[in-house]
C-alpha cells in the first residue's frame, strides 16, 4: 500500500505541475498524450484505493489557481471541462451509459485547440471576459478579449447572458508569429494553442490585437432560462444573438454510429481546416436529459470529448535489450513505458543498430518520442535531452551474442552486427518461426511459443523437420497442452502448407535481402525454384527493382550445398516448388506501373488484401510518400503520409474510390 499511495503522490505532483504549465505558464512540458497518460493512471489508483484519495487531487478539480497579474473573476456557474474517449469501444460505453437514462440524440461538435473564455454580457454589452481558471475563478482578460474581431461587443438583443467558448488561432497567424519572432530572435511558439494562450493573457492589449485571434462560441451555460429544450436550438440562438458559432461543422444526429461517422469524416478533413483541432466533443442534445444525468466534480456526465490517436507520442525508456534474428542480425530494442499510438499499445520498439542509437543519442532513462513507422512498426524518433536528470546511462553495444554468446561481428561497410554462429539456438528459432508465419508458409497453428516448446524439446531443429512432425505425434500427446485435436490441427496446417504458391516458400527460407514483395517478382519471373536456382547475377540484376545487393544474396544462397539440401528435404516431403497464379484480374491502366501507398486504416479490406490486388493489376506498393508516388490510399486516421501527399499534389484515393475501380 505504501508503493501505491508513493505513486498517487509522484502522479498528482506531476499532474500540478503540468497544469500550472498548461494554464499558467503556456509553456507545457508535457504533450497532451502524457498528461492524459498520467491522468488515466490516477483516476484507476483513486477508483481502486479510495482511502488514498487526496482532496487536492486533479481529478476533483479543473484546471489550476488563477495567475496574480490579472483580477480574479468567480463563475456563476462552474466552468467544468470534458472527459475523454480515446477509440470506438470507449465512445459506445459513453453510449450505453447515457442509454441507460434515456434514448439520446447527441450533437457533434469539432474540438477547437484554444483556450476555454467565459463572455458575460448585461443588456447586450460585453462586460467581462474570463478564463476558466479553476473551473470556479478564472482570470479577468476584458480588455483583451475587447481587441478580438470575431467577439462582439454589442449582441442583437438587449439581453443578459453568459456565453462560453473557445478563443484560438489559425495556422496561418500562428506561422506568421513565428516568423516575426524568429527574426526578432524570440524563443517560438510550440504550437497553435501555446500561442493563443500567451497573445490573449498578455498584459499588453495591444500585442493580443496585433495576434488576431479569433472565438468560436459553444456553450450556453443555461439554456432553460431562455427557453430553450436542446443544446442544438442553443448553439442557433447565440448564432442569431451574433456569436460566431461553428455551426457549419457542427451536426445534430440520432445514434452513436452517425457520431461515428462524423469522427471518421473529420479525421478525413481535419488537415484542411484552417485551425488545429485535437479531437471531436459529443453531447446530449436534450437539456432535460443532460440535468437528469447530471455532473461530477469536474466533468458533465453528459458530454465528452474523443481525442484523436497521437501520430508520435512521448513515454520514457527503461532499458535497451538485444535480439537475434533467423540471419543472426543483432537488433537493439527499446523497453518502454507502456504507452498507446495510433490506437495501439506499445512496449518495445526498435532501436535498428548501433549506429542510429549513437547519432540519436539514446539512452536508458531518456524520454523518448516514439510513432509508427509505415503506420504498423513502433519506432523511436529521438530522445528529448531537455528532460535528462543526469541518471541516464551512455548505450553501449554488446560484444557477444546474447543467447549463445559467440562474439559477434560486424561486416565491412554495413551497420548492424551479426552472430556468425549457425548453430546458435536464437537464429535457428527464429528462421522456423520466420518459415511458419502467416506470410510464408502459413502453417496456422504454428505459433512462436509451440515452435520454441518443440525447439527445446528436439523435435523440430529446422525447417524441414516441421514436415515429419506426425512420426512424434505419440510422443507429443504426453506434453502438456498437446491432446489430439490440436496435434490435428497442426498435421493439416503443415499439410496444407506444401501447397502454396512458390513466392511463399521464398519469402519462408529466410533468403538475406529477399522480403516478401521481392520473393512474389521471383516466382511470378520465374515460375519454378529450379529455375531461380539456375539463374545468373546478370538476370537477376536485369529486373526492375532487383539491384545487385539483393542479386548476389540469392546466387549465395543457392550456391550453400545446405541450402540446396534443405530444398531436396522439402522437395521430397512434397512441398510445392512452383509459382501458383490464383489471380483472375488483369493489369489496368489506372494501376499498371504506378506506384502506390496505403496509409491510415482499411475497413473493407485488409493491407495485405489490397496489396495484392495491387500487384495483380499491374502495380507496386510503397511504404513512403515521395514525388514518385502515383497515388496515396487512404482508410481511418491517415497519419503524416496522407499530409505529405496534399504538400506535393499526389492524387489521393478514399478506400471507397479505390475499391471502386478495382472492382470497376
Amino acid at each position: 500500500m505504501d508503493s501505491i499511495k508513493k505513486r498517487i503522490d509522484e502522479l498528482i505532483r506531476i499532474i500540478k505541475k503540468a497544469n500550472d504549465e498548461y494554464y499558467l505558464e503556456d509553456n507545457p512540458s508535457l504533450t497532451d498524450q502524457e498528461y492524459d497518460r498520467y491522468m488515466a493512471e490516477l483516476i484507476s489508483l483513486e477508483e481502486r484505493y479510495p482511502s488514498l484519495r487526496r482532496e487536492d487531487s486533479p481529478t476533483l478539480h479543473v484546471g489550476t489557481k488563477v495567475q496574480d497579474k490579472f483580477n480574479k473573476a468567480v463563475h456563476k456557474i462552474s466552468m467544468l471541462s470534458l472527459g475523454n474517449v480515446f477509440n470506438e469501444d470507449e465512445i459506445r460505453a459513453f453510449d450505453e451509459r447515457i442509454k441507460k437514462v434515456d434514448n439520446p440524440h447527441y450533437v457533434c461538435e469539432l474540438k477547437i485547440d484554444g483556450l476555454g473564455i467565459s463572455l458575460t454580457y448585461e443588456k447586450g454589452v460585453l462586460i467581462r471576459g474570463a478564463t476558466r481558471g479553476d473551473g470556479v475563478v478564472g482570470e479577468d482578460i476584458t480588455a483583451n478579449v475587447r481587441t478580438i474581431k470575431s467577439i462582439p461587443l454589442i449582441l442583437n438583443k438587449e439581453i443578459d447572458i453568459e456565453v462560453r467558448g473557445e478563443i484560438y488561432l489559425s495556422k496561418d497567424s500562428f506561422a506568421k508569429i513565428n516568423a516575426e519572432r524568429e527574426m526578432n530572435g524570440e524563443p517560438l511558439f510550440q504550437n497553435c494553442r501555446n500561442a493563443a494562450a500567451g497573445s490573449v493573457r498578455n498584459l499588453d492589449a495591444n500585442v493580443t490585437k496585433k495576434r488576431k485571434l479569433d472565438c468560436l462560441i459553444y456553450h450556453l451555460p443555461n439554456p432553460l432560462d431562455y427557453g430553450l429544450k436542446t443544446h442544438y436550438e442553443s448553439l442557433m440562438f447565440m448564432k442569431e444573438l451574433g456569436f460566431t458559432t461553428n455551426y457549419k461543422c457542427n451536426r445534430l444526429v440520432k445514434n452513436i454510429d452517425e457520431v461515428l461517422d462524423y469522427i471518421k469524416e473529420w479525421t478525413e478533413k481535419r488537415a484542411s481546416l484552417p485551425y488545429d483541432i485535437d479531437g471531436i466533443v459529443i453531447k446530449v442534445n436534450d437539456i432535460a436529459m443532460q440535468n437528469r444525468l447530471g455532473f461530477t466534480a469536474k466533468v458533465p456526465k453528459w458530454a465528452t470529448a474523443y481525442k484523436f490517436p497521437a501520430e508520435e507520442v512521448v513515454t520514457k525508456l527503461i532499458d535497451i535489450i538485444f535480439t537475434v534474428g533467423r540471419t543472426g542480425k543483432i537488433t537493439p530494442n527499446a523497453v518502454l513505458e507502456p504507452v498507446r499510438v495510433a490506437g495501439s499499445t506499445i512496449r518495445r520498439a526498435t532501436l535498428h543498430n548501433e549506429d542510429n542509437v549513437v547519432i540519436k543519442d539514446i539512452r536508458p532513462g531518456d524520454y523518448v518520442v516514439i510513432h509508427k513507422a509505415g503506420d504498423v512498426i513502433p519506432e523511436v524518433v529521438r530522445s528529448l535531452k531537455e528532460r535528462r536528470t543526469g541518471d541516464e546511462r551512455p548505450f553501449q553495444m554488446i560484444s557477444n551474442c546474447p543467447i549463445c554468446k559467440t562474439r559477434i561481428i560486424r561486416k565491412e561497410e554495413e551497420a548492424d552486427y551479426y552472430c556468425p554462429n549457425e548453430e546458435c539456438p536464437a537464429r535457428k528459432i527464429e528462421n522456423i518461426i520466420h518459415f511458419a508465419s502467416r506470410d510464408a508458409m502459413n502453417i496456422d497453428s504454428m505459433g512462436e511459443s509451440v515452435i520454441e516448446e518443440l525447439y527445446n524439446e528436439g523435435y523440430i531443429r529446422n525447417i524441414t523437420d516441421i514436415y515429419d512432425f506426425d512420426k512424434y505425434k505419440d510422443e507429443l500427446i504426453n506434453l502438456d497442452g498437446y491432446g489430439k485435436k490440436k496435434l490435428d490441427n497442426l498435421s493439416k496446417a503443415i499439410e496444407d502448407s506444401k501447397k502454396v504458391s512458390l513466392e511463399k516458400l521464398l519469402f519462408g527460407l529466410g533468403i538475406r535481402n529477399v522480403g516478401s514483395k521481392t520473393a512474389k517478382i521471383l516466382a511470378r519471373r520465374f515460375k519454378s525454384l529450379d529455375n531461380i536456382i539456375n539463374t545468373s547475377i546478370e538476370e537477376l540484376t536485369s529486373i526492375p527493382d532487383i539491384g545487385e545487393i539483393i542479386a548476389k544474396s540469392i546466387v549465395d544462397y543457392f550456391s550453400d550445398k545446405s541450402n540446396l539440401e534443405i530444398i531436396n528435404r522439402l522437395k521430397a516431403f512434397g512441398v510445392n516448388m512452383e509459382y501458383i497464379n490464383t489471380s483472375n484480374t488483369e493489369e489496368k491502366d489506372e494501376f499498371k506501373g504506378k506506384t502506390f501507398v496505403l496509409t491510415g486504416t482499411l475497413v473493407g479490406i485488409t493491407r495485405d488484401k489490397a496489396t495484392e490486388l495491387i500487384e495483380n493489376l499491374g502495380g507496386k506498393v510503397s511504404s513512403s510518400v515521395s514525388s514518385k508516388t502515383s497515388c496515396v490510399i487512404v482508410g481511418d486516421n491517415p497519419g503524416s503520409k496522407y499530409d505529405k501527399a496534399r504538400a506535393l499534389n499526389i492524387p489521393i484515393w478514399q478506400e471507397e474510390e479505390f475499391l471502386d475501380k478495382v472492382n470497376n
